[in-house]
C-alpha cells in the first residue's frame, strides 16, 4: 500500500472517531502526523527510517533545521471600513457571496472594537490585585454578538480573581435557571451550602463555592450578556463581593449596548 492511501486510511478513521473521547482524537491526530511525515520522508528520501534513533530530533529526519524562532500570527481584528466598502462593491457588481462574507467581517470588527473598549474600561486593580496585562483577551465565535467573551486576570501571590464579560447562551442558561428556581441556597450532602442568590449593585446573580475552585459569581447584564467573577483563595464570601463591585457594572452593560 503506498503512502497515499495510508494516509487516506488514517484521515478517514480520524473523521469517523470525531465525536469520541478528546484524548482518542489526539492520539489519532498524533498517528496520522506521524504517518504524514513518514511519507514526506521517503519521497525526499528513499532510505529514511532505516537508522536508529529516527524521530527523536524533529526537524533532523531531513537534514532541516529544527524551527526555534517565530513570533507566531498577528491578531488583528478585521478593517470595518475597508469591509464595509468592499461589501457596496461586491453588492453593485453582483457577487453577493463576497458582499455578505464582507459585512459579516465588517460586524465582527465591530464585536472586536467593542471589546476592546469594554477591557480598557476595567480597573486596572481590584482589592489590591494588580491585572495582568498577557492575560487580557477578546474573543469572538461569530458576528451579531455571538460568542464575544471578554477576559481579564488579577493576582497577587497565590490570590487571584479572573473576570469574563461574555455573551454565552450556556452560561445564561444556568444562572437563569437558578435564579427562577425560587430557591435561596442550595446545600451538599454534608450540609455545606454551595449556592445562593445575591445582588451586586442591584443586579441579581448566583454566588457558588467549591473548595477546588473557589468562589464564582455570576451576574447577567442584560438580555444576553453576563458578567463571571472567579476568586481563587479568596477569604470569604464578602471578600469576592468587594471585587465585584469595585467594577462599573452599568458602564459596561452600556458599552454592550445592553437593555
Amino acid at each position: 500500500m503506498n503512502s497515499t492511501r495510508v494516509l487516506t486510511c488514517i484521515l478517514c478513521i480520524g473523521v469517523a472517531w470525531l465525536g469520541h473521547a478528546q484524548g482518542i482524537v489526539n492520539k489519532l491526530k498524533q498517528k496520522a502526523a506521524q504517518a504524514t511525515e513518514r511519507a514526506i520522508e521517503k519521497k525526499i528520501d528513499p532510505n529514511a527510517g532505516n537508522q536508529n534513533n529516527q524521530g527523536n530530533q524533529p526537524g533532523n529526519q531531513s537534514g532541516n533545521p529544527a524551527n526555534t524562532s517565530g513570533a507566531g500570527l498577528v491578531i488583528t481584528p478585521p478593517d470595518v471600513k475597508q469591509n464595509l466598502a468592499e461589501a457596496e462593491t461586491s453588492f453593485k457588481a453582483g457577487n453577493y457571496s463576497d458582499a455578505r462574507y464582507a459585512i459579516r467581517q465588517a460586524m465582527l470588527g465591530v464585536e472586536m472594537e467593542i471589546g476592546q473598549k469594554v477591557l480598557a474600561s476595567l480597573p486596572e486593580s481590584v482589592v489590591g490585585l494588580k491585572k495582568e496585562a498577557e492575560s487580557d483577551k477578546v474573543t469572538s465565535m461569530g458576528y451579531g454578538w455571538v460568542g464575544l467573551t471578554i477576559h481579564r486576570e488579577y493576582s497577587s501571590a497565590n490570590k487571584q480573581l479572573s473576570v469574563d464579560i461574555a455573551n454565552n447562551s450556556a452560561w445564561m442558561s444556568a444562572v437563569n435557571a437558578y435564579l427562577a428556581s425560587g430557591g435561596y441556597a442550595q446545600q451538599s450532602a454534608g450540609g455545606q451550602q454551595n449556592w445562593k442568590q445575591t445582588k451586586v449593585k442591584g443586579y441579581k446573580g448566583i454566588i457558588e463555592f467549591n473548595e477546588g475552585s473557589g468562589y464564582k459569581l455570576s451576574v447577567p447584564i442584560g438580555q444576553s450578556s453576563l458578567i463571571v467573577w472567579q476568586g481563587i483563595n479568596f477569604a470569604t464570601e464578602q471578600d469576592l463581593m468587594n471585587a465585584a463591585n469595585a467594577f462599573d457594572i452599568d458602564g459596561i452593560k452600556n458599552k454592550l449596548g445592553e437593555k
